[in-house]
């Protein structure tokens, strides 16, 4: 849940087809065409997606086979991308899990509308719903896994379509934003040095969230505490692409300018969740790094509300767990899989 326009720059540096094979007669044999598609296009299918304002296409890409573990990432942002997700490649194809890369609709590879209307949570849900059905997954084998924003997607999806899924993760992120919002600033903020703090706080209080010495302030000081652990020149690239493409009207909307909370009119001011985690029912990890900007306790909390709840704690991990304690995020979420896919 991050980031403005400025802010990204200096952190950065085949149609559908149909495939038929002829007998010796010259006859068409017939293909699964899904199948074939998803062969010639490396396991990329565009989805299409019915909104208010029309139908608009997102873009997913499978990797691996598994049957039982199929695994729809959610990114964060809002308006990210699929991009920072790429670390999974080193964890879980040798594990045999199926997973599926998904770009939100405004974001990366997926049409963008440019259309506010569209940037609500409602219709992110369904989104989620049409691309399940797509991709032919179901309560037998779909596991949702959101980080960060995409964990407020998955809440909302599992509140309102549990039925279709097998297992849910929610890494990194808190169920409430009004929670979020006071631990950034009652706990995270007073942790950085108070010269630092006072002129963070001296351009909020002017709005003056894209100003360069503001976005440096952040850069330099938050990011590698909270954000990921490491000097933003040295972010892993699927990181920086992935910050680097945000979609920043969409990122407004949603989540505000500021990175210390959402502020203003955004969409997610007054999220909260909290009173509903109850009723879900699914096996559901909920995965917090100490060093994050959401509290690690918060979300171990969720996993205690949830009906079957485990939490995951990563020592070193900050909001970016997957990259800066991989081998607790990765080696505690491949367990949670094959324990709920039966497996010892």
């Amino acid at each position: 849940m991050k980031n403005t326009k400025n802010s990204f720059l200096l952190l950065t540096i085949l149609s559908f087809g149909l495939f038929a094979c002829q007998n010796n007669n010259n006859t068409a044999s017939s293909v699964n065409t899904d199948t074939a598609t998803e062969v010639l296009s490396g396991g990329i299918k565009m989805i299409p997606i019915k909104t208010a304002k029309g139908v608009f296409n997102v873009w997913t890409k499978k990797v691996g086979d598994n049957p039982r573990i199929k695994v729809l990432l959610l990114h964060g942002g809002p308006g990210a991308t699929h991009e920072y997700f790429e670390c999974f490649d080193s964890f879980l194809p040798k594990e045999g899990i199926e997973y599926y890369y998904y770009d939100q609709l405004g974001s990366a590879y997926s049409d963008n509308p440019n259309d506010s209307s569209l940037w609500e949570i409602d219709r992110f849900v369904d989104e989620v719903e049409a691309v399940r059905v797509a991709l032919n997954l179901d309560a037998s084998n779909f596991y949702l896994l959101g980080h960060s924003w995409g964990g407020i997607l998955a809440t909302e999806y599992a509140l309102k379509y549990q039925k279709n899924l097998k297992g849910l993760i929610i890494s990194n992120m808190v169920p409430s934003i009004p929670d979020y919002v006071k631990y950034a600033n009652e706990v995270l903020g007073p942790k950085l040095p108070a010269e630092v703090l006072a002129q963070i706080r001296a351009f909020e209080a002017k709005g003056d969230y894209t100003n360069p010495e503001y976005l440096k302030l952040i850069t330099d000081n938050y990011y590698p505490e909270h954000i990921l652990r490491l000097s933003p020149d040295k972010w892993p690239d699927p990181v920086k692409r992935a910050f680097a493409k945000m979609n920043y009207p969409l990122y407004l909307k949603m989540q505000g300018p500021s990175e210390f909370g959402v502020v203003g009119d955004a969409v997610l001011k007054n999220w909260d969740r909290k009173a509903n985690l109850k009723e879900i029912a699914v096996p559901t990890l909920s995965i917090g790094g100490e060093f994050d900007t959401m509290d690690p306790k918060a979300m171990e909390a969720l996993a205690k509300e949830v009906q079957h709840g485990q939490f995951l704690y990563c020592p070193k991990g900050s909001h970016m767990s997957m990259y800066d304690d991989q081998q607790t995020y990765f080696k505690g979420l491949i367990k949670f899989l094959k324990e709920t896919d039966g497996q010892k």
